[in-house]
């Protein structure tokens, strides 16, 4: 007779953990001192914000005509920018929402990280296209709110419209689910404060969490509800912002592929800038038992996923352009390729079909070397490709007389270092004053996933009977 074993599961949590080593591990660095890296990104993270700061003031005073863009190219590095961050915040409500739904233990580890990036991501994206109006005190007019002035009403056509309604709803939602996560693991730094300043600070933020069944009884029921409204959210936002282009009547946007194609790249661009983060988050903070090669090999394994799905996209739009007999349809993917931009077009394509496909090799997959590397690779590949959607299909027109380049200028590259800046000092903070794992989450799948002593002999003794068996 023969026993066939089935593979057993990698532990989520390393090191023969206790549930008190778990919280001792996640809260010291909030009550210690930061590591040294900590203070050398934190400081590169400001004083890009900043240059940032600085830039923007220039360019509010001076006006629109310090940007590069011009009459033919009127989108250009402002709009490329806001799809590309809007992309990075997608995988935290993707990790949050749907694989809480469909409840993969993996995503413990790395899902108060991940919603967090979408919060602040969000709030990069939203500058651009507020700063893009060019008189930004003139903000208040996309908003829909009784006035004196008489019927005047946003234009429910704009795209800028769509845009506003998007990313607030996206920001509320993934705000409530991402600070509703939080609430028992800031009663938990709250009851281990000693300073009195932390004790108010955290005792007012838990909102007089307890702990009881029904309070965690209600928070269960809050955040499947929140995981319900945020799932539709993952397919919506970016197919809002797909709309932008693809309702016009423009060359290379006017097509009904854009939707599923940005929600893929969206969530492939936010998977890879997660990975960054994590890495970045587990070597900084010494987390690295609790942010595994485990979660790292499932976190590969979806970018090889939608890498593998925008690849297919790109193809689909060339076979679209040929198969359609339409000149100028043909012309502007041919000007993409072989055009003054070639080089964004091909970097484009080898970043985000060429270089996700390594992941297929489990030792490429699970190193962290090349994980870190790939992740930036990808995200590199993801600005190319809204740089290519948006400037190679405008600055070639109908008539050549309004043909145009687009250079950006260093009040363009500086606006965008800043958001870089905005974005990794509010994760940096974050990560000091708040647990970036989920101390509560991480306790629940211990017993289960947690390379936990009882589960050590567990395993053994099934090993051992097995063993036994088929030796028999």
């Amino acid at each position: 007779m023969s026993f066939k074993e089935s593979a057993l599961r990698e532990p989520l949590v390393e090191g023969n953990k206790s549930y008190k080593d778990v919280t001792n591990d996640i809260t010291n660095s909030i009550f210690g001192t930061p590591t040294k890296g900590w203070f050398v990104a934190f400081g590169l993270s400001v004083a890009l914000l900043l240059y940032g700061v600085f830039c923007v003031t220039y360019f509010v005073y001076y006006g629109i005509g310090t940007w590069g863009s011009n009459k033919t190219i009127g989108w250009a590095w402002d709009i490329t920018n806001f799809v590309w961050w809007i992309g990075i915040g997608h995988a935290g409500t993707l990790i949050s929402a749907i694989l809480l739904l469909f409840r993969q233990k993996w995503r413990t580890g790395v899902n108060r990280a991940a919603e967090a990036m979408t919060i602040f991501a969000v709030m990069c994206a939203g500058v651009f296209p507020v700063l893009h109006m060019g008189r930004v005190w003139m903000g208040f007019f996309i908003l829909p709110y009784p006035n004196t002035r008489g019927p005047l009403w946003p234009n429910f056509v704009s795209p800028l419209l769509w845009d506003v309604f998007a990313i607030s709803t996206y920001f509320s939602v993934s705000l409530m689910f991402w600070y509703t996560g939080l609430i028992p693991d800031i009663a938990t730094i709250r009851d281990r404060a000693k300073k009195i300043w932390q004790q108010k600070f955290y005792g007012a933020l838990s909102f007089g969490w307890t702990g009881s069944a029904k309070h965690w009884q209600r928070h269960e029921s809050l955040s499947l509800v929140l995981a319900g409204l945020s799932t539709p959210l993952v397919l919506s936002v970016h197919t809002i912002v797909s709309f932008d282009f693809a309702t016009s009547v423009i060359p290379g946007w006017h097509t009904t592929i854009f939707p599923p194609y940005f929600v893929a790249g969206a969530v492939f661009s936010g998977f890879a800038m997660v990975q960054t983060l994590m890495l970045m988050t587990r070597k900084l903070l010494r987390l690295e038992e609790y942010i595994t090669l485990s979660h790292i090999d499932s976190m590969n394994r979806i970018i090889t996923l939608t890498g593998s799905i925008v690849g297919c996209a790109y193809l689909t739009e060339l076979f679209t352009a040929w198969y359609s007999g339409a000149l100028y349809e043909q012309y502007a993917f041919m000007n993409r390729a072989l055009g003054p931009y070639w080089w964004s077009y091909w970097g484009m394509m080898l970043c985000n079909v060429v270089s996700p496909q390594l992941f297929w090799s489990k030792k490429l997959r699970t190193s962290i070397f090349w994980t870190f590397f790939l992740s930036i690779v990808v995200n590199i590949g993801m600005w190319f490709e809204r740089f290519v959607i948006i400037v190679t299909s405008l600055h070639r027109d109908y008539l050549p007389s309004s043909w145009n380049m687009f250079s950006p200028t260093w009040v363009d590259i500086g606006f965008y270092l800043g958001t870089f800046g905005l974005f990794f000092t509010l994760y940096l903070l974050f990560a000091k004053y708040f647990p970036v794992i989920a101390v509560a989450e991480i306790k629940h799948v211990l017993k289960t996933t947690g390379n936990t002593p009882a589960r050590e002999a567990e395993l053994k003794a099934i090993m051992d009977k097995a063993a036994a068996v088929d030796a028999a």
